[in-house]
């Protein structure tokens, strides 16, 4: 099966690179679904992924000659679409970031002040916890939060999140590990203040 499944990819894979219509009609078909869950679970909006899931497979099209077959094609475009996914992420505004992380980690009193929740009174206060929270989300590597939304959020294997990263399980277990214990440390001792 995994053999079938190889030359379906490497047949496919030679009629997108000499630029079949079809056959990119198939790949989009093959990945459309995967690829814009994974942009709405860096996001968390549905307009927002659709989009970005648009523009990897515009990225897609134009780098097809470049891909090496190194990994799987899957892979590839995979990566493309967390890359785009955290280029996104860092051109919305960071209210935007911050709500969504409290979200992710099911924080509701966070995400609430976060996205205005509070009293008016409270305002000096609320900017002093942005400033923290933006801290501690400022100080996670991208390749921290890569690992732990498709972990946490998409299910995926260590070896998945591996292929995806090009790196070892091993070091993916450290980067989950790390990424939990910093932001959870950060986001709990902004919620004990």
């Amino acid at each position: 099966m995994c053999i079938y499944l190889m030359m379906t990819e490497a047949n496919l894979l030679e009629k997108l690179k000499k630029g079949d219509k079809t056959a990119f009609a198939q790949l989009v078909a093959l990945y459309s679904s995967k690829v814009l869950n994974i942009c709405y679970r860096f996001l968390l909006d549905k307009q927002d992924a659709e989009d970005i899931s648009q523009e990897v497979f515009i990225e897609v099209f134009e780098s097809l000659h470049s891909f090496r077959g190194d990994a799987q094609l899957s892979t590839w475009i995979y990566r493309i679409a967390v890359t785009k996914s955290l280029d996104e992420l860092k051109r919305q505004n960071r209210k935007r970031r911050i709500s969504s992380l409290g979200k992710l980690f099911h924080l509701e009193d966070v995400a609430n002040w976060l996205a205005g929740g509070s009293m008016p009174d409270k305002h000096i206060q609320e900017n002093e916890n942005m400033k923290l929270v933006m801290h501690a989300l400022n100080r996670l590597p991208d390749n921290q939060r890569v690992a732990f939304t498709l972990s946490k959020i998409e299910g995926y294997s260590h070896e998945e999140i591996a292929d995806v990263l090009s790196t070892t399980t091993v070091a993916v277990a450290s980067l989950l590990y790390r990424a939990k214990t910093h932001v959870s440390d950060e986001l709990e001792r902004i919620l004990k203040k």
